[in-house]
């Protein structure tokens, strides 16, 4: 192994994403020399990233970097990599939500901050939109607990709750919750609405663009002319928004609407998430957060379905494989709507991925500590 760079990390799952965890130590401080490390371990440029430990799927290539919080009053930063699987090139313009669930879990354990007996709240620093997100782990007997009765769809199984509270999500990447001024705009004739909460969103009716919102993503991924469409208001709608490149960034991102199925009363909105290009088999935290705001937004197209009069409100969003629930709320004083979801995380694995030495070749900090075969000494602290 002499002629490979070892990184440590720590593989876990986070919501209905998967990935490896790094601590930012461990990883190339300049971008391009960390995408070339993120590139190499994950095996991007091969459909089964057969090279590396990728999944070979949108929701498995995925990354999470975490430190200590350069910014006042936030407990760790967290920058969040989306690894294109056959692109080779790496988005760090849009925030996970999924992912999210396990920092708190990595932190704990890593180290970086103290833990609880209890329940354990940190406030985490996401770098990708500078917001701050509160999660509250469970920690009895001060060690994280992954075992619980919490059911989430997409999952397997049942674990412990995580909750994370999305507690200034508007503006993500644009500044504003409505970057182009109006709760609705229309693009190649149809009506849309541009919102950035945690994610910039654009979301459509689904009958607008001929479909009932219930198809399944394979079915709505086999069609090339509506994703052809689709892409089309995608790339205005970004453009609108003052997102740059969009044609290259998976922001913003595509969201179907549609009345709940009949039947499912208790269900706010039927959806159908795009990553942009395919459609989620779920809905992302995120994509959920930016809902639930247009919910809460006159005049968008969201409020038009189900609107939100009264604080606390819940809300129940039907997707292709279940539902996510989340939970809105406007505190006295608070300046803008905070969002709450529930999630769960788990920890696969520890030990440590290894780089090809040339992407390592041409950056000065290739002999950093840990990062070479010959130091065996792991930087993050394990379980007992």
């Amino acid at each position: 192994m002499n002629d490979l760079i070892r990184i440590p990390c720590v593989l876990m799952r986070g919501g209905t994403s998967r990935g490896p965890f790094f601590l930012a130590s461990d990883l190339p401080q300049t971008p391009a020399a960390r995408d070339a490390v993120l590139l190499s371990v994950m095996g991007s440029g091969h459909h089964l990233e057969i090279d590396g430990i990728g999944g070979g799927n949108a929701l498995t290539s995925k990354v999470a970097i975490v430190g200590p919080s350069r910014r006042p009053g936030a407990d760790v930063d967290y920058l969040f990599a989306q690894v294109k699987v056959l692109e080779q090139a790496v988005d760090t313009s849009p925030n996970c939500g999924n992912m999210l669930a396990a920092v708190g879990p990595f932190a704990i354990e890593a180290g970086l901050v103290p833990v609880q007996d209890g329940i354990t709240t940190l406030r985490i620093h996401n770098v990708n939109t500078g917001k701050v997100i509160e999660s509250r782990i469970q920690t009895p007997g001060g060690r994280v607990l992954y075992d619980g009765s919490v059911a989430i769809s997409g999952v397997p199984g049942t674990a412990a709750p995580i909750t994370l509270t999305f507690l200034d999500s508007a503006g993500s990447k644009t500044g504003a919750l409505l970057p182009t001024g109006a709760a609705r705009n229309t693009f190649d004739g149809v009506e849309v609405t541009c919102l950035d909460a945690a994610m910039p969103v654009v979301i459509l009716r689904a009958a607008d663009l001929g479909k009932t919102g219930h198809e399944t993503p394979a079915e709505l991924n086999a069609d090339s002319g509506f994703l052809r469409r689709l892409e089309s208001i995608r790339i205005q709608a970004g453009e609108a928004m003052g997102i740059p490149n969009v044609r290259d960034r998976v922001i913003p991102k595509p969201v179907l609407i549609a009345p709940a199925a009949p039947g499912q009363d208790g269900d706010s909105l039927t959806t159908r998430y795009f990553m942009p290009h395919e459609c989620h088999s779920a809905l992302a935290i995120t994509g959920g957060v930016a809902l639930a705001n247009a919910c809460a937004t006159p005049g968008t197209l969201a409020a038009e379905m189900t609107a939100v009069s009264a604080f606390p409100a819940d809300l129940t969003f039907a997707h292709a494989t279940g539902r996510l629930q989340v939970t809105i709320d406007h505190p006295p004083g608070a300046p803008a709507p905070v969002v709450s979801v529930i999630r769960t995380a788990r920890r696969l694995f520890e030990g440590a991925v290894f780089a090809k030495p040339a992407v390592w070749a041409h950056s000065p900090e290739r002999a950093a500590p840990g990062q070479t075969a010959e130091n065996t000494a792991p930087l993050l602290r394990t379980m007992p």
